[in-house]
């Protein structure tokens, strides 16, 4: 997700997450991957990332964004590349609201995705209703990547608000491992959770995390 921010700091609105330098890279221990970056709406961001409705910033077309991506856009990608089309080598990957959105699309496309990568994700979004939805969930067999960054608050008017907002968010986050834990993702090969103590919540810390991301998602 957030496609203007994958490949060229040119396109982007917030920095480069340097995939393709990554790719290159990843390619020399064997991992290979079509990587298809998919550009925001802009002011509509909140709102195709959203599955849920927030009272006060609102939202709630993901499921019709993710439709787009299932019956639209993954179609033409098998059809004019060379891909592996099953639900093992299917997933999805982002950031923020990008990674509340990709944990929602791997449990509620459970045949075409087998595994997301969750990076810093917005999970207090409409009142934490993510977790409501994960507890009526049945478990999905596939990968799931985790992480939070330790200084998500940062910046903010103070200290004390930005310290406060970042423990929330590693709070969230270590409940929702907990969670993804207790529906069956013990194993280590299921699920990895991960947490960076200097780390803002900005597109640097985003791209530092996703080469080991990308190993544990894309490691057969």
């Amino acid at each position: 997700h957030d496609g203007q921010n994958l490949f060229d700091h040119h396109t982007s609105y917030a920095g480069e997450w340097y995939v393709d330098e990554t790719m290159q890279a990843l390619r020399h221990e064997g991992i290979q991957a079509i990587i298809v970056g998919i550009p925001n709406m802009g002011v509509d961001r909140i709102a195709e990332y959203s599955p849920f409705v927030d009272a006060r910033l609102s939202g709630g077309r993901g499921d019709r964004y993710l439709a787009f991506i299932v019956e639209t856009l993954k179609p033409l990608i098998d059809r004019d590349f060379r891909t592996l089309p099953d639900r093992d080598h299917t997933g999805m990957l982002g950031s923020s609201m990008g990674g509340l959105i990709s944990l929602y699309g791997f449990f509620r496309y459970p045949a075409v995705f087998g595994f997301a990568g969750v990076m810093s994700p917005s999970l207090w979004f409409a009142g934490r209703a993510i977790f409501r939805y994960l507890q009526r969930e049945s478990f999905r067999p596939g990968k799931l990547y985790l992480d939070m960054g330790g200084q998500e608050g940062a910046p903010a008017r103070s200290s004390r608000i930005a310290g406060h907002v970042a423990d929330r968010y590693l709070r969230d986050a270590r409940a929702m491992a907990q969670l993804l834990a207790q529906k069956g993702y013990r194993d280590s090969q299921q699920l990895r959770y991960v947490e960076a103590p200097e780390a803002t919540h900005c597109e640097a810390a985003w791209a530092q995390r996703l080469p080991d991301a990308l190993r544990f998602l894309l490691k057969s």
